[in-house]
C-alpha cells in the first residue's frame, strides 16, 4: 500500500524534488520484454489460447497474461533509480490493438497496465522517495496529417474524432488504475497527439479531475523535425496551449543526435523539459550498441547546462542504462523554466502547477 494518500500528495511531494534534482524516467520496457524471447503461448497465456489471431508481439497483453513479468520490469528500474515508472500501455488504443482483434479488450488493458505499475512502485517508495505511475499513451499505429497511399494523398486511415474516441477509452482506464501522470509520447503526427490531448481533457473535464500531462515528441532524422514536418519550436508552439507539466523528446535518435534539438526545447518551453533517447542508432540488425557509460558521458553536460527536468532512456536502454543516466542526472541541477510572458499569463496559457 502505498504512504501517500492521495494522488495530490505525491504530486506535491514530486514538485518538491523537482525543484532540487533532475528526475530519473525508466527505460525500454519493449527492449526488456524482447529479452526474454517470448513466444506466442506466453502471450496467449490460459486465457486467449482459443484466440483467433495470433497475439505474439503484442506487449501490452502482457500485464494480464504475464504481469509479474511486467512487474519484475518495473522493479528493476525502481532498483535502477527511476523516478517515474511508465505503464506497460503504449499500444492500448482500439486503434492498434485491431491488429490483434482485441479492440474489447482497451479498458482492461489499461486498467491493469496502471495497476500492475502502481503494485511495483508500492514496494519502493518512501515518505522521501515517491514513485510516480506514468500512464503511458503513444502514438498509434495511423496518422491523421499523413496518407498511407501514395496514390490517394487526401485518404486517412482513421479520422480525428475516431482517434479522440479511442485515446478517451485508454484516458479512462489509465486514472482508474491510479496513474500519477498521464504522457502522451513518441509523437511524430502532431494532430494524432491533439487528438490525444483532446480526450484527455474532455475526460479530466467529466471527471473533476486534474491530473498532470507530459508530452513528448519524436524527430525522425537530423533535419530537426517530426514526421509531419514540424521543427522543435514549432511542435511547441502547437501543443504548448494545453499547459502541460512537461514538454520532450524521446525515441529515433541517441543522445549525441539529440542535443541541439533538446537545447532549442531548452530555449522555448516554458514548462518543464524531459529528455529519453534511444542507446544510440539502430545497428543494421535492428540493435542498440550505446552502453551505459556512453550515454552516462553524453547525457552528463546536459544536466551540467541545466538543459532538462527529466531524463530517461528509450529504445535499447535497459536499467543498467537507467542506472548511469541517474547519475549523469546528478551531475547538475534542474532546469528553470523562462518566465511566462505577460500575454500568455492573461491568456491561461501557463503550466500545470497542482491538481485541483
Amino acid at each position: 500500500m502505498s504512504i501517500f494518500q492521495s494522488r495530490q500528495e505525491r504530486f506535491d511531494k514530486i514538485e518538491n524534488i523537482a525543484r532540487e534534482r533532475i528526475l530519473i524516467l525508466d527505460g525500454a520496457m519493449g527492449t526488456m520484454i524482447q529479452s526474454y524471447k517470448l513466444e506466442e503461448d506466453d502471450f496467449r497465456g490460459d486465457r486467449f489460447g482459443e484466440h483467433s489471431h495470433p497475439l505474439k508481439g503484442n506487449n501490452d497483453l502482457l500485464v494480464i497474461t504475464k504481469p509479474d513479468l511486467i512487474a519484475g520490469i518495473h522493479e528493476a528500474f525502481l532498483t535502477a533509480g527511476a523516478d517515474l515508472i511508465s505503464t506497460n500501455s503504449f499500444n492500448a488504443t482500439t486503434i492498434s490493438q485491431a491488429d490483434y482483434a482485441l479492440e474489447p479488450l482497451v479498458y482492461e488493458l489499461n486498467l491493469a497496465a496502471a495497476k500492475v505499475a502502481r503494485s511495483a512502485c508500492d514496494k519502493f517508495e518512501t515518505a522521501e522517495r515517491p514513485c510516480a505511475v506514468v500512464g503511458s499513451i503513444g502514438p498509434t499505429n495511423k496518422t491523421l496529417s499523413l496518407s498511407p497511399d501514395v496514390n490517394d494523398p487526401s485518404y486517412r486511415a482513421a479520422s480525428f474524432d475516431e482517434m479522440v474516441i479511442a485515446y478517451r477509452e485508454q484516458t479512462i482506464g489509465l486514472l482508474d488504475g491510479g496513474v500519477d501522470f498521464l504522457m502522451v509520447e513518441t509523437i511524430f503526427d502532431t494532430l494524432v497527439a491533439k487528438a490525444a490531448l483532446y480526450a484527455i481533457s474532455e475526460v479530466l473535464e467529466e471527471r473533476g479531475e486534474a491530473v498532470p500531462v507530459m508530452v513528448s515528441g519524436t524527430i525522425t532524422d537530423r533535419s530537426g523535425r517530426t514526421l509531419s514536418g514540424q521543427t522543435v519550436e514549432a511542435f511547441w508552439n502547437a501543443v504548448r496551449h494545453v499547459s502541460p507539466w512537461s514538454i520532450g523528446l524521446n525515441c529515433a535518435l541517441g543522445p549525441i543526435e539529440m542535443r541541439p534539438f533538446v537545447a532549442e526545447l531548452a530555449r522555448v518551453a516554458t514548462c518543464k523539459v524531459s529528455v529519453y533517447p534511444n542507446a544510440g542508432l539502430p545497428n543494421a540488425f535492428g540493435g542498440y550498441d550505446e552502453s551505459p557509460d556512453d550515454m552516462c558521458q553524453t547525457m552528463t553536460p546536459w544536466a551540467q547546462e541545466g538543459l532538462v527536468n527529466v531524463m530517461g532512456g528509450c529504445c535499447g536502454t535497459t536499467p543498467d542504462h537507467i542506472r548511469h543516466i541517474a547519475h549523469a542526472a546528478s551531475q547538475g541541477k534542474p532546469r528553470v523554466a523562462p518566465a511566462i510572458p505577460t500575454a500568455l499569463r492573461l491568456s491561461g496559457l501557463e503550466p500545470f502547477t497542482a491538481a485541483a
